[in-house]
């Protein structure tokens, strides 16, 4: 016969602070988490994101400051978008050896070589209709994209770029990749691929931020419609198909389901998940209002996104934890 209550009580393993720590299953550790940066012009002072407290675009100038405080706190990793101070129909700057992003990883280097850089792959940033691609008759015309997505991870590595991360669930994008930085001689860098990525409404402040906000229309036509789950799988299977060495699902917090979908389905893949601004500025908000503790908050976010199988979190909160020791 089974034993049952009152022989078996589920409460004396939580009874001890210790015991709780004992038997806890998920560890959250700040090389888990990497911090996104905003990159913006030569020279000036950091500007504030007003929806994004305690975020900045960052320009080169202000770039090495950043970067020794982000090596103080301990943060190993962090991930580069660009704001450039032209943009055109091609998005030329974001393939420019001398664009953005390219002249932000030298600067990087320059003050440290122990810091993983990982770079936004993508076009939103830089053209001047904010779409992820070349357009065609106002829509993405994927396949024109794809090789122009492979010089600009191509340069990226070239400037010294550690992975690579494409964003812009361009059909073939991985394989396209691939092939530019192995024919480029950069055989060694791997793609971290955003495989699965939500037409969310969770992206405006970061589209402010990166002032990539699509002049016309939305992206619907590339990414992912938000009631689908069982599509995450298909785009995953794709882009482990083409060569990605690391898979992404975006939003992260309201998509447990599919993270945990996907790290079933890829169990031996590194799985991130990014936990976007849309989901950090509402944290934020309601704890200005005194609506909830900020700290408990966000790290029992973070937490169920690592229970639901993310290996590691790109998050907006990694500097506040870092800071504060939220992780002692």
């Amino acid at each position: 016969m089974n034993a049952t209550f009152p022989f078996i009580r589920l409460r004396r393993l939580r009874y001890h602070p210790l015991v709780r720590q004992l038997i806890r299953e998920t560890d959250l550790h700040l090389k888990d988490l990497i911090l996104p940066l905003f990159i913006k012009g030569r020279t000036g002072e950091p500007k504030a994101v007003a929806s994004m407290p305690g975020h900045h675009q960052i320009p080169l100038s202000a770039l090495p400051q950043e970067i020794e405080e982000i090596a103080r706190l301990g943060i190993s990793s962090v991930l580069l978008f660009g704001v450039p101070e032209h943009k055109d129909a091609l998005g030329s700057d974001s393939y420019s050896d001398t664009g953005i992003i390219q002249e932000a990883i030298r600067v990087i280097r320059s003050v440290t070589s122990q810091l993983l850089i990982i770079t936004d792959v993508c076009f939103c940033e830089y053209t001047d209709h904010g779409h992820c691609g070349i357009l065609t008759n106002k829509d993405v015309d994927n396949d024109k994209t794809l090789e122009l997505l492979a010089r600009q991870a191509a340069s990226h590595a070239k400037a010294g770029a550690d992975v690579v991360a494409p964003s812009g669930m361009i059909d073939g994008a991985v394989q396209a990749i691939r092939a530019g930085l192995d024919g480029s001689g950069f055989s060694h860098i791997p793609i971290m691929s955003y495989s699965i990525k939500y037409q969310s409404c969770l992206y405006g402040p970061f589209r402010a931020a990166t002032e990539g906000a699509p002049a016309f229309g939305d992206r619907s036509s590339h990414q992912m419609d938000t009631a689908n789950a069982r599509e995450a799988l298909r785009e995953a299977e794709h882009d482990v198909n083409e060569g990605a060495d690391m898979l992404m699902v975006k939003p992260a917090h309201t998509y447990l389901d599919v993270i945990y979908r996907v790290k079933q389905a890829y169990p031996h893949l590194p799985l991130g998940a990014y936990h976007p601004s849309g989901e950090f500025c509402m944290i934020k908000a309601a704890a200005e209002k005194g609506w909830l503790d900020e700290k408990k908050a966000a790290m029992e976010i973070l937490r169920s996104i690592r229970r639901a199988g993310a290996d590691f979190i790109i998050t907006y909160y990694t500097k506040e934890i870092a800071a504060g020791k939220w992780l002692e």
